[in-house]
């Protein structure tokens, strides 16, 4: 069997050591056996599950989502509707904060078009909508 050193690992899968320190700590990965001189051994199988967490990354998927993903793989014969599940989900989340992203797209488009950036930053209409937001938040609180 192979074994790889922290180094090599984060090298193939495209991390960084911290990435793969963090992973430990989120029990993500297990925590490798050492050699007697104290070097971790990784196996490869620990950086084919490193590739999976950071292409679920990727898609759009929290690590407590992947944690979830890594444990319907221990049970192979888990019905595969789970995941097609955790995907939609992943689908509705992504669609709610493309229109969360829109909306604040629209509210700055619509606060730069009353800013003709030629006078002070004090006259500005973005800071005076950005400060009378804060004030009523004040207020409300």
């Amino acid at each position: 069997m192979e074994h790889f050193t922290t180094g090599q690992v984060a090298k193939q899968a495209q991390v960084n050591i911290e990435t793969i320190r963090y992973y430990e700590r989120q029990r993500l990965i297990a925590e490798p056996p050492r050699r007697e001189s104290g070097y971790r051994q990784y196996s490869r199988e620990t950086v084919d599950r490193i590739r999976f967490i950071k292409r679920a990354q990727e898609l759009g998927f929290s690590l407590k989502e992947i944690q979830e993903l890594l444990a319907l793989r221990l049970h192979p014969t888990t019905p595969a509707i789970e995941v097609r599940n955790a995907a939609e989900a992943k689908v509705q989340d992504i669609e709610k904060k493309i229109q969360a992203l829109q909306k604040m797209k629209h509210a700055l488009l619509h606060l730069i078009g009353q800013c003709d950036g030629h006078r002070t930053v004090r006259e500005c209409p973005i800071m005076e909508a950005l400060e009378q937001k804060e004030t009523s938040e004040t207020q409300q609180g």
